[in-house]
């Protein structure tokens, strides 16, 4: 199957519908039907809708589809689905909407998906919820998700696609040879940082530092989580187009944050482990916890050689919060077939593809109904590593709804870069002062209007 990963990077360099529309839609399915092409039968081809749907390329994913489709071939004879691989998508796909190329249906994620949305390129789905999903449904997805996948302007332009959620690990080996008691849900900011004085170290002497406490992901949801738990916000709740983390609440979280980093070099940056990600960096023990999420437990499953644990975020000075992310999947606002594309999206998001998913790559389910399945799977396949494992702190913001979402500017991308570009130089660098950059940021960005 060498050809197929071959193929995958041959289609990112072109659009998604151009690359099928130009190979008669037949090139594509072979990540679908096997590595040998047949001849398109035109004949059948002609009495089908034909959709394209683009999502993940790793490894693990392509059989699944190939999998799900056959199912959903099988429900929808009238309907053929053309699988193809992402390619950079906040760029290649938005690239793709500007020029009308873009697939029928798509996945979407973080802060890019809603700027997608902003920019008119996905089709509002209120109406097909409406008339199509009943409220058992709706109610078996994490509220604060659901509610994520709206503008402004009460248009829908998402359904979730799985729950990643935010957690804390925390390395036992190294929690039992420095004699601190392991994180649980009991744990606020202050214990944190305990820990984190405790669990630093300069192992071999050398006068630099060879563990740090922790380590968290310097973007958009991740430092929002720490500001929400201060009880602040980055977007005014009741103004999209107005900048909230000059706020005493939120200079106070970021200030937490950089004196962490900057002034007691306890929790890591990404300069500190040689820009390791936050995974990479727990796996390989430079840091003795980590700010993580669902997503990334696989991966440690299969590559710590050392007990783990998973605790509950810690509680801010507020309030306790987590973490929900917007993965979603979304319809092509020009898709010439809305309606077939809105049967597959249905598809997508049913308990069969999300059962799926969690089973084959142990991702969160976006539906409350399948966690226990979600939990039963990991342990089937990892009985000893899984075993003391607290799967289910994944859950816990789900569960007693302390989950929130990406906070989302109006003018998201512009907002986006003049934050990045502030963060990097306060908790990364470490060349500026908090309260007078942060000033700055929410100048600029009110600069940019409505």
């Amino acid at each position: 199957m060498k050809r197929t990963n071959e193929m995958s990077e041959k289609i990112g360099q072109y659009s998604r519908r151009a690359f099928l529309t130009s190979f008669g839609l037949g090139v594509p399915a072979l990540l679908l039907n096997g590595c040998s092409p047949s001849a398109p039968n035109t004949t059948r081809r002609s009495q089908k809708i034909q959709l394209v749907y683009q999502d993940w390329q790793t490894e693990w994913f392509p059989p699944l589809v190939k999998e799900m489709l056959d199912i959903f071939h099988e429900q929808q004879p009238h309907i053929r689905v053309y699988y193809t691989p992402e390619v950079d998508a906040e760029q290649t796909l938005l690239d793709d909407f500007k020029s009308g190329t873009a697939p029928d249906v798509f996945a979407g994620c973080c802060t890019f998906f809603p700027i997608w949305a902003q920019s008119g390129f996905t089709l509002d789905l209120s109406s097909y919820v409406e008339a199509d999903l009943d409220n058992e449904t709706i109610n078996d997805w994490n509220p604060a998700q659901y509610k994520a996948f709206f503008l402004e302007d009460g248009s829908q332009y998402g359904l979730p696609k799985y729950h990643g959620a935010l957690a804390l690990y925390y390395n036992k080996d190294l929690f039992d040879r420095y004699r601190v008691d392991y994180p649980n849900d009991t744990w606020n900011h202050d214990d944190y940082f305990d820990a984190m004085k405790r669990l630093t170290h300069d192992q071999d002497g050398d006068g630099q530092t060879d563990i740090w406490g922790s380590m968290l992901d310097v973007s958009w949801d991740r430092i929002q989580v720490h500001v929400n738990g201060w009880g602040g916000h980055l977007v005014d709740p009741s103004d999209r187009t107005r900048c909230a983390m000059d706020s005493a609440e939120g200079v106070a979280a970021l200030e937490w944050l950089r004196a962490r980093m900057r002034d007691d070099q306890v929790m890591a940056s990404f300069l500190d482990v040689n820009n390791l990600t936050t995974r990479r960096a727990f796996i390989e023990q430079k840091v003795a916890m980590v700010e993580d999420g669902s997503w990334s437990l696989r991966d440690i499953l299969d590559e710590a050689k050392f007990r783990f644990g998973v605790a509950p975020f810690p509680s801010g000075p507020a309030k306790r919060v987590t973490l929900a992310t917007t993965d979603g999947w979304g319809i092509f606002a020009e898709t010439p077939h809305p309606e077939a594309a809105w049967t597959l999206l249905k598809f997508l998001t049913s308990q069969t593809y999300g059962r799926a998913m969690a089973k084959q790559s142990f991702l969160q389910p976006a539906r409350a109904s399948l966690v226990e399945d979600w939990i039963n799977f990991i342990r089937d396949a990892y009985p000893q590593q899984a075993k003391d494992v607290q799967l289910s702190a994944f859950a816990d913001g789900h569960v007693k709804g302390y989950a929130v979402t990406a906070e989302i500017f109006e003018q998201m991308a512009e907002a986006k870069q003049i934050s990045y570009e502030a963060w990097d130089a306060i908790l990364t660098l470490g060349k500026e002062a908090v309260e007078p950059r942060i000033q700055t940021v929410c100048e600029q960005i009110h600069a940019l209007g409505g």
